[in-house]
């Protein structure tokens, strides 16, 4: 799979703050940022105590005196004010994310999702932060359910974060990715966990299904990546291989048997992450596609001018049409080396 892990931002000397800091991308990017840089300050904001009771046992300040433990909402919008001052750089990673809770759950959803967003975007641009990368889904793209409508619109908030800043600075870009290989609530831990209780069938909801994916660490390198190079207001698109799930069911157990159980509320048959209608503002590099913002205000040549070629009206970037495919072998590799 593809790698990302050039032209990162030095993060050297800077003050972070990770909203969700103990999910599976928070918990990784932070390990990466403690790996390869030396950066002054790392706050780790989450609402679960448990979480981060744990992920001290693995990074405790002592050994990490940049690691600072935050107990914090982003429903609160006070709290993060106060967690926000003086950081210069926020990776927002805080979110709802289980379709079928967020269909059976609406208003903590859109809570967390959408007011949480908007909580972010105005203590950012209080306390001077200077650049801002929230965390979206494929499935804000062209949504047909309720997390995916939420991160659409947290994904405009941010956007549109870039015109509300006016002479505070602040900047805010968008990273939209695919399913992640092992990360918590997916479906490669589940078919684990069956092949672990020594089941011999697994179930499908649809031997038709395809999706992207992403590795963790991939994750977190493209965010790096892109924090990098962003002006504000572009969504970030990474060119990501596809799988068919029936074959992901195949590579980690050869020759077990399927059994097909219908599409779940509010689950797409295949995902999307360009749209028709976003590729005429969609410009390519050789790793990643850029969904430019709409507004006149923002400087279209720049990125042109680096090498990036507009995609042709009518491209569609989805996880069935895909150039790229993830075949059983490249998922044993990658499942072997992130356990």
């Amino acid at each position: 799979m593809r790698s990302f892990a050039t032209d990162l931002i030095d993060l050297n000397g800077k003050e972070i703050l990770v909203t969700g800091g103990t999910g599976s991308f928070g918990r990784q990017f932070i390990s990466t940022v403690l790996k390869n840089f030396s950066p002054k300050r790392v706050v780790i904001f989450t609402r679960d105590e448990l979480k981060q009771y744990e992920m001290q046992q693995e990074l405790p300040p002592s050994r990490h005196p940049a690691l600072r433990y935050f107990i914090g909402d982003v429903r609160d919008e006070a709290r993060l004010e106060m967690a926000m001052r003086g950081i210069d750089i926020v990776i927002h990673a805080a979110a709802l994310k289980q379709v079928s809770m967020a269909e059976y759950n609406p208003f903590e959803c859109i809570r967390t999702n959408v007011h949480g967003a908007e909580n972010v975007v105005n203590a950012a641009i209080k306390c001077g932060v200077k650049k801002v990368i929230a965390l979206s889904t494929d499935k804000a793209a062209a949504p047909i359910n309720l997390y995916g409508a939420s991160k659409l619109a947290s994904d405009k908030i941010f956007i549109a974060g870039n015109n509300l800043s006016g002479k505070a600075e602040a900047r805010f870009s968008v990273v939209r990715y695919g399913n992640v290989v092992g990360s918590r609530g997916s479906i490669v831990p589940l078919f684990e966990r069956m092949l672990s209780e020594g089941k011999h069938e697994l179930p499908i909801t649809d031997y038709r299904m395809t999706r992207f994916w992403i590795t963790l660490q991939q994750g977190v390198d493209f965010v790096l990546s892109c924090l990098k190079m962003m002006q504000g207001a572009e969504v970030f698109i990474p060119k990501i291989p596809s799988m068919k799930i029936v074959d992901l069911a195949e590579a980690m157990a050869p020759g077990i048997s399927l059994r097909e159980i219908g599409i779940r509320p509010g689950e797409k048959l295949h995902e999307v992450m360009v749209t028709e209608d976003d590729a005429r503002t969609t410009v390519e590099y050789h790793d990643r596609y850029i969904i430019e913002p709409s507004f006149a205000s923002w400087e279209r040549k720049s990125f042109l001018k680096s090498g990036a070629k507009p995609v042709l009206e009518g491209f569609r970037y989805a996880s069935d049409t895909n150039d790229e495919w993830l075949h059983s072998e490249n998922l044993k590799q990658i499942l072997k080396s992130s356990r």
